[in-house]
């Protein structure tokens, strides 16, 4: 039977070396006695936020070592079951170790020093393969860091490994023909959401600190509310793109998804601001606060005002209990809470995502950025090869039949009125109401059996439309034991007030709870 790590005191571990009794669990990543093993540690690393690491780390009850090891055993035993991990990064140990003697030195680069990072497999890697779930692209080693790794990187934080995703981000399933199908950690009968169901995965069992994924409809949202996380889709153009395979630039963006809101706000402090490579992040000059742990207040919802979009609520009553229990609850945490009615909203949801127009053009140019020994070059390539999941065949041949997209009458019709449309529509309620945020279900739907169809809802196409920033936020769970989220959407630019906003939240439920692994 697995070893199940609810609580991880070391010092039981060592009890049981001094008595001599102490054998290597089989199948352990490391041979030797792991380093956690040799010394007694105050520290339950389970389920604790980055400032709790960083403060054990300072006062020696823990090394970055030491938490990397923790992490590739849970890995080890765990993720036979899960399926959410595709690489591990062979040099983890050894980048914390050096991460160490910097901290010894005296040198902490920031508060993600020596912390692991979890990256959804579409984030350019240079030293780890990058392959969007595909077999296709299995090998791919790319050139360089995608800008938001690097920045991780600089910062101290160490890239654990690279998580599944439904491939190349098409679904909320998560499944891949490289890697497989991902298990919910709540219920391995399930769905995890997608696409970046294996870093939601991950970072809900433990596996590492806190993951990077991409949303292009809701791909970091959904699958936050799947496995209790915090995810946060950031404003259109406060964090860059290069260096993630694309699937609808107009609509991607690459966000934290965490256990804590506080994680999330740490990580985006290092992932925010302008990159020459992606031209959209000039909008973000001007608009980054000096860090976003500022906003970390436990009375942010006193006084705020939140409007509920109840025409995005779905039909399923134990979705919509938690909801009606978040309205309440956010009321008697200070907050003004009413239904609003956004005008033109059938309109906007309408609209289809333009990954069906997109995809193939900006996949061909990051293919081309590759070098000389990428595995494919076009789309074209991957779809003869056929070195792709099954059902993925009609969407990707479908999408390869675009011929252009600046002779392509539906295509110009939705990029010059969508974004419009629903930004105007929105700032008509935040304005009316003087709003601090919108409020609905993150998902109308429950994770359903793996087999079965994975419905949603529509909810999520409000932030990717409008280019504004949303968050999805642990707030309960369903009668099985399925977690819930919510979701609350500001204004461009305004992942202050959604920080301060979901923190009291957080801080005043507590809903996130770990999963029992077996």
């Amino acid at each position: 039977m697995k070893r199940v790590y609810n609580k991880f005191f070391v010092f039981l571990t060592v009890l049981v070396l001094v008595s001599g009794l102490y054998a290597a669990p089989a199948g352990a990543v490391s041979k030797s006695v792991s380093p956690v093993a040799e010394r007694v540690l105050s520290v339950e690393i389970e389920e604790s936020t980055i400032f709790e690491l960083q403060h054990a780390m300072q006062r020696g009850g823990l090394t970055s070592e030491e938490l990397v090891q923790f992490y590739l055993d849970r890995i080890e035993e765990y993720d036979d079951r899960l399926n959410s991990i595709i690489t591990v990064n062979e040099n983890a140990l050894e980048e914390a170790r050096q991460l160490d003697k910097e901290r010894k030195a005296g040198n902490v680069r920031s508060s993600l020093h020596g912390i692991p990072i979890i990256l959804k497999d579409n984030y350019d890697t240079y030293d780890m393969p990058t392959t969007a779930g595909s077999l296709s692209l299995e090998g791919s080693i790319p050139l360089k860091d995608a800008y938001q790794t690097k920045r991780l990187r600089e910062e101290g934080a160490i890239i654990l490994g690279k998580a599944n995703l439904h491939e190349f981000a098409f679904g909320f399933q998560t499944i891949s023909s490289l890697g497989g199908q991902t298990y919910n950690p709540y219920d391995v009968t399930k769905y995890p959401g997608g696409s970046s169901g294996g870093t939601a995965a991950a970072v809900a069992s433990n596996f590492a600190t806190i993951g990077l994924g991409t949303d292009t409809g809701g791909s970091i949202r959904i699958p936050s509310s799947f496995n209790s996380l915090v995810g946060l889709r950031p404003t259109m153009g406060l964090a860059s793109r290069a260096g993630i395979i694309p699937l609808a630039l107009s609509q991607d963006v690459g966000g934290p998804m965490g256990r804590t809101v506080e994680d999330v706000a740490v990580v985006l402090d290092a992932i925010a601001g302008n990159d020459s490579e992606d031209p959209a992040t000039e909008a973000s000059i001007g608009n980054v606060p000096k860090t976003y742990t500022h906003y970390l207040k436990k009375n942010g919802l006193k006084n705020a005002r939140i409007g509920v979009i109840r025409a995005l609520f779905g039909n399923d009553p134990q979705v919509n209990n938690v909801m009606d229990r978040a309205i309440a609850d956010m009321k008697a945490l200070g907050a003004e809470v009413f239904e609003v009615t956004v005008p033109n909203l059938n309109q906007i949801l309408s609209y289809p995502s333009l990954s069906g127009y997109e995809f193939k053009f900006q996949l061909n140019e990051y293919l081309t950025r590759l070098g000389p020994d990428a595995p494919v070059r076009t789309l074209t390539d991957i779809i003869e090869s056929g070195k792709f999941h099954p059902s993925l065949e009609s969407g990707l041949k479908s999408r390869n039949e675009i011929e252009s997209l600046e002779n392509n009458e539906p295509y110009q019709e939705i990029i010059t009125n969508r974004p419009k449309l629903t930004k105007e529509s929105l700032m008509a309620v935040f304005n009316e109401q003087d709003l601090d945020a919108l409020h609905y279900p993150t998902s109308s739907a429950l994770p359903a059996l793996v087999g079965k169809s994975q419905g949603a809802g529509n909810a999520n196409r409000l932030s990717p439309y409008s280019g504004f920033p949303s968050m999805s936020v642990p707030a309960g769970f369903s009668d099985d034991g399925l977690p819930v989220g919510l979701e609350l959407l500001g204004k461009e630019f305004d992942e202050p007030t959604l920080i301060k906003l979901a923190y009291a939240y957080q801080e005043g439920t507590k809903h996130r709870k770990a999963p029992e692994l077996e």
